[in-house]
């Protein structure tokens, strides 16, 4: 029997005939995402239901030296849930199940394939008074997934990225051992990660090759009874810096957009600024939008009324502001994260849009702030026609061309394709880049996970 023979028959002896698959129209589906990234060879596909077939499936590939690549909602669009070096793609989104929401201690226990969307609609359904934070993505993402690449949501701006508000993790080890990090190691309650050696940062930014995710523990948060969206423009980006500071020394903002694109002609030239509210009581509401209509008099212009499909839009949860793009057909599109230190912004957003405009690329440029205004994540939306390469190319030219732009500006990439990667490593402390090296080398022996990332 041949080793694809051996494996092939293995993963459907672990999963059952119905979830594996080596079928090139299979492969193909999960050899490319819509970003600009190349497709990548794919071997096999499993959908495993249970973490014992994770387990298993671990354990096989160590056995046949088969890479393994775990995937979620496979929307990262920078081919971070693609092979590298083929292989298996470990499809979790079998894995289901919401498993706990605790509404006194306000979290939620799932597995690594609940999406967004359910997690969403069952706290709507369940606890009206809880929310999760919620990225700006199709329902069809996972909740794990997002808060592994340090993902973003819409309390982000106020609570940071959504991988701080992990209270724990169950994790298959490329060894096949399973373990818990966090209060569910030694108690049945999955509430914090306080007390014990924080582990979690063992599996969150490394792209799946330190371990596969069965289970995580997410905080809730009160889900305000009053919301509302006041909208500014501006001519002079070179205020951002000075508008993020101000906002969240006060600390009014729920959520906060600044975007801005050269189509429609409206738009072209001016910056849009829009910043959530939200309250428990009408008198806090009031309180806050009445500060923060004086915070910004005579600075900022604003809007008033607001239309009502902007109002709509971004009101949303999620709030879907990259539709505001004039996005190019073919059905293809990459955002670039730039995270900047506050006073790095207007350099930021002013040498950014230099690069989209030089390289011709359809955009929307967009910053939000992140852990109530520590730092700045900034950056455009790109889109392109996925049947023209040409198109195709002039993105990841400008793809290359703004990551550079971030660490000059002293900034980090956020959700760093292979190429990202590779510039992150070219500046990274010697001692640092060893280090993750060794922690790879003991948690996988063989190289078996997701290997190709981070320098591998």
């Amino acid at each position: 029997m041949t080793t694809g023979d051996f494996v092939y028959d293995s993963l459907r002896r672990i999963v059952g005939q119905d979830f594996v698959s080596n079928a090139p129209e299979d492969l193909y589906i999960y050899s490319h995402d819509l970003g600009a990234q190349p497709p990548r060879k794919v071997d096999y596909v499993a959908m495993p239901r249970t973490v014992e077939q994770v387990q298993e499936i671990v354990r096989l590939a160590n056995e046949a030296r088969v890479p393994i690549t775990p995937m979620g909602g496979g929307l990262t669009l920078s081919a971070l849930a693609l092979p590298v070096k083929g292989g298996i793609i470990l499809d979790m989104k079998r894995m289901d199940r919401i498993i706990e929401v605790n509404g006194s201690s306000k979290y939620a226990v799932v597995e690594a394939g609940v999406t967004q969307g359910a997690l969403k609609s069952y706290l709507e359904k369940h606890h009206p008074e809880l929310q999760h934070s919620t990225p700006e993505s199709p329902p069809a993402a996972t909740v794990v997934g997002n808060v592994l690449i340090h993902g973003h949501g819409h309390l982000t701006p106020a609570h940071g990225t959504n991988s701080r508000m992990i209270n724990g993790l169950e994790v298959v080890l490329p060894t096949g051992e399973v373990c818990r990090i966090g209060s569910c190691a030694v108690s049945p309650y999955w509430f914090t990660r306080e007390c014990l050696p924080d582990l979690v940062g063992l599996f969150v930014g490394w792209y799946g090759i330190t371990g596969i995710i069965t289970k995580a523990s997410i905080q809730l948060f009160p889900k305000p009874k009053l919301r509302d969206l006041v909208l500014f423009s501006t001519d002079d980006p070179g205020l951002l810096s000075d508008v993020v500071f101000d906002l969240f020394q006060m600390e009014i903002a729920e959520n906060f957009f600044a975007i801005t694109q050269d189509k429609p002609a409206w738009m072209y030239g001016h910056t849009y600024i829009t910043v959530t509210i939200a309250g428990q009581s009408r008198d806090e509401f009031e309180c806050k939008k009445t500060q923060l209509l004086s915070m910004f008099n005579g600075r900022l212009d604003l809007i008033d009324p607001i239309p009502a499909s902007l109002r709509e839009r971004y009101l949303e949860v999620p709030p879907f502001a990259a539709t505001q793009a004039d996005f190019a057909k073919g059905g293809g599109f990459e955002y670039y994260g730039c995270i900047v230190p506050v006073e790095k912004v207007p350099e930021a957003w002013n040498r950014g849009l230099g690069i989209a405009r030089k390289h011709d690329v359809v955009f929307s440029y967009g910053l939000q702030a992140l852990d109530a205004g520590h730092s700045v994540m900034c950056g455009p939306v790109y889109s392109f026609n996925r049947a023209d390469e040409r198109d195709i190319e002039k993105v990841r030219h400008a793809l290359e061309e703004s990551s550079r732009l971030a660490l000059d500006l002293g900034g980090l990439i956020w959700k760093a394709g292979l190429p990202g990667q590779a510039l992150m490593m070219e500046r990274m402390d010697r001692n640092t880049l060893a280090l993750m090296r060794k922690v790879r080398k003991v948690l996988d022996p063989n190289g078996i996970m997701n290997p190709g990332n981070w320098g591998d």
